[in-house]
């Protein structure tokens, strides 16, 4: 029996909105800064998985070092 898991069984919680916003910045800003794409941005705020690399790039474009990791993603 083959189980598949839900799109939201992948969802992770995160506080990029919340620290973006604080900083009053547009997605498309921080994706500019990360150098990913708008999309990127858009789907890791509302909870998808990406790379370490990704991650990595989101945090240090928010200003913050990649050690305050745990501010940013919950893993």
């Amino acid at each position: 029996m083959l189980i598949r898991m839900s799109d939201e069984d992948d969802k992770k919680s995160n506080r990029v909105q919340q620290l973006r916003e604080d900083r009053l910045l547009s997605k498309a800003e921080l994706a500019r800064r990360a150098g990913v794409s708008v999309l990127t941005i858009d789907r890791v705020e509302r909870g998808a998985q990406c790379r370490l690399d990704t991650k990595r790039k989101i945090i240090l474009a928010l200003g913050l070092k990649v050690t305050d990791r745990g501010q940013v993603f919950e893993d």
